[in-house]
């Protein structure tokens, strides 16, 4: 059965109308969900035309924010044409008097993926630890919206979500849909006092970018080139458009962060590379990302011999299937290596760009700051590596001198001698030397107790294979019965069935 395209002049009316009616009929704010591709833009573009066409006086019936998530990891050319976006938006909005209002959200730096994976350790995101989209993506949209319902009660969110996207998708916007308490209006999953509207729930791909070809971008965006970006983002760079249902669309690339290893390889930023000789500059940031994300042969990141065998907090935790430690944190070299190696890939990129583009920043200097703070005063790493590692790689001192602790690199190569170059002691001792200087003046002597006792705990063991032992010894006690437990000699720790 043939499909016809949605996109039709009486379709596209029947959606303005819609648009200006839901508009005008009550006081409750819209944020309009954009992230610079196909979906949001043809979703913007119908609320921008609409508005356009209401008369006048009833333009600024009340706000409508435009929200765009800068995960500060995001792919650089859709970072750049996103940017661009949102300044020429503010700029038409206020030349035509519309609502329109346009944000740049980020994550707070406590959160940011540089601090997460270089500052605290955490290991490359995977399927089975996916810690960043709540925290570089959700969060700060929903501070936002958040911030707006405390202040105007409720708010209605303009998304660009459609059915056809996905088959959980769908269900998802279907299950919501039964729910309508107002006409086009779905309850928000996650935020209350909060509701959704879809204009395009029922479009395809193909309708999108019909959509998008046929009329023009309102705020001085060109929507060619936004398709010439997914087309260079395709393997086999063609784009096409309704043919028949087998025909493959531009729909199918992703934009997302360039250092993304929740899929197995980028091949958005591998075609961008061989479509275009003038993207090659981008070939340093595939390669670091294939370095984070590296397979091992069943197809998982392979990062384990660069990570801690304790947990985040000391704690031990093991594989059911060979009583290994699960390990935890990136160690110490590892973090050193990955900053210096992120900060390598910055300059070999400015090296590589032409010079008409704007340069790009792949760390911010408050994120270098906070993994300095975390590094010395969160892991007691008082040899305060950031300086070193930035001067030597950037060619320049670092932009503040200031010292975070009265030791330094030289107390710290004296300490690894004395330790033997033993991790885990080497851990406990730096921790106490740093408890002390910190707290000795600040604080009573059961909470220093209490600390002491903590980071004893967090080195108790030996290393790896100490530390499953232990934990499987803790397991087999737990599972004894109380009569089992009294014939335990608690001198030598033995115990005989």
């Amino acid at each position: 059965m043939t499909r016809y395209s949605l996109v039709s002049k009486s379709h596209i009316q029947e959606l303005t109308s819609r648009i200006q009616e839901l508009y005008l009929s009550d006081e409750i704010p819209w944020i309009v969900g954009y992230s610079g591709g196909k979906d949001s833009s043809a979703t913007l573009q119908l609320v921008w035309y609409a508005i356009l066409q209401i008369p006048l006086e009833q333009r600024n019936h009340k706000p409508i924010y435009v929200i765009s998530t800068d995960t500060l990891v995001e792919q650089p050319i859709v970072a750049a044409w996103v940017n661009r976006s949102l300044k020429s938006m503010g700029k038409r909005a206020e030349e035509g008097n519309l609502p329109f209002k346009p944000y740049r959200l980020t994550p707070i730096i406590a959160n940011s993926y540089w601090v997460n994976l270089i500052g605290r350790g955490y290991p490359a995101p995977r399927q089975g630890f996916r810690w960043c989209t709540s925290r570089l993506k959700i969060d700060p949209a929903n501070r936002f919206i958040m911030d707006m319902v405390k202040r105007y009660g409720e708010t209605i969110l303009v998304l660009g979500t459609r059915k056809a996207e996905s088959a959980s998708r769908a269900a998802t916007m279907n299950r919501y849909e039964r729910n309508r308490h107002r006409d086009w209006l779905s309850p928000n999953g996650s935020l209350s006092n909060s509701w959704v509207f879809s204009p395009i729930e029922d479009w395809t791909s193909d309708d999108v970018w019909m959509y998008l070809m046929q009329i023009p971008n309102p705020w001085g965006m060109s929507n060619k080139e936004l398709m010439a970006m997914y087309r260079e983002a395709t393997a086999d760079n063609e784009c096409p458009l309704v043919v028949d249902t087998t025909t493959p669309s531009c729909g199918n690339s992703r934009f997302g962060c360039w250092v993304c290893t929740l899929v197995s390889y980028d091949k958005s930023m591998e075609a961008m590379i061989q479509n275009d000789d003038e993207k090659v500059w981008m070939t340093p940031l595939l390669e670091f990302r294939n370095e984070i994300g590296r397979l091992n042969e069943k197809g998982r990141i392979d990062d384990h011999e660069y990570r801690d065998f304790r947990r985040m907090n000391g704690s031990i935790k093991l594989y059911e299937s060979d009583n290994r430690p699960i390990p935890g944190p990136y160690t110490k070299d590892r973090r050193a290596y990955l900053l210096r190696r992120l900060l390598e890939t910055q300059h070999e990129v400015e090296l590589l760009m032409p010079s008409e583009m704007e340069s790009i920043e792949l760390i911010t200097l408050e994120e270098l700051r906070e993994i300095r703070r975390i590094w010395i005063e969160d892991k007691n790493e008082f040899d305060d590596k950031v300086p070193a590692i930035y001067k030597d790689v950037m060619g320049k001192d670092w932009i503040e001198p200031i010292a975070l602790s009265n030791f330094g690199e030289k107390e710290w190569k004296l300490l690894t001698q004395l330790t033997e170059n033993d991790p885990v002691l080497m851990d406990l001792c730096a921790s106490l030397i740093m408890l002390e200087e910190r707290d000795s003046l600040l604080r009573g002597k059961r909470s220093m107790v209490d600390e002491i006792e903590g980071h004893i705990r967090r080195c108790y063991y030996d290393d790896e294979n100490d530390a499953a032992s232990f934990k499987q010894r803790q397991v087999e006690l737990k599972e004894l019965s109380l009569e089992q437990l009294d014939s335990i000699n608690l001198e030598d720790g033995s115990y005989t069935p």
